[in-house]
C-alpha cells in the first residue's frame, strides 16, 4: 500500500497483515509462506536475498521508484545477522516476524509464560 508523504513523494505504508494469517494458515502454514515469499526474492545464483535480487523483484513489483539504493541496503542490513550481506531463508523470516509488532507482543507473552511455567511447575 502506498501514499503520499508530505513532500509529494510516494511512501510506503506497511500493514500488519501476518496475525490474520497466522490464524488462518496457522503457524506451519504461515511459515510455508514466508518461506515462498524468500524464494520469490531470492538470487538464484547464490540462494540468498541480494542488492541485486530485491532490486529486481521490487522493480516487478511496481516500487522499483518508490524505495531509493539507500532505502534497499537499509532492508537488507535490518535482518543480516551474518554480516553477508545477503538474506539467508532463516534471516528473513526471522526479519518478517520481527516487523510484525502484535506477533511479536505474542511471542513475548510465550516467552514470559513459558519462563513462569519453569519457575512453577518447571523440573527445577
Amino acid at each position: 500500500m502506498s501514499s503520499s508523504s508530505p513532500r509529494g513523494q510516494e511512501e510506503l505504508v506497511f500493514e500488519d497483515f501476518f496475525p490474520v494469517m497466522v490464524k488462518k494458515l496457522g503457524a506451519d502454514g504461515f511459515m510455508k509462506e514466508l518461506i515462498s515469499g524468500f524464494r520469490l526474492l531470492v538470487d538464484g545464483e547464490k540462494g540468498v536475498i541480494t542488492f541485486g535480487s530485491l532490486k529486481k523483484s521490487l522493480a516487478l513489483l511496481g516500487l522499483g521508484g518508490v524505495l531509493s539504493d539507500d532505502d534497499v541496503t537499509s532492508m537488507l542490513q535490518e535482518g543480516d545477522m551474518n554480516g553477508d550481506g545477503g538474506l539467508s531463508e532463516e534471516e528473513f523470516c526471522v526479519l518478517m516476524l520481527r516487523l510484525s509488532p502484535e506477533l511479536m507482543r505474542g511471542s513475548m507473552d510465550l516467552v514470559e509464560e513459558a519462563v513462569v511455567y519453569n519457575k512453577v511447575d518447571g523440573p527445577w
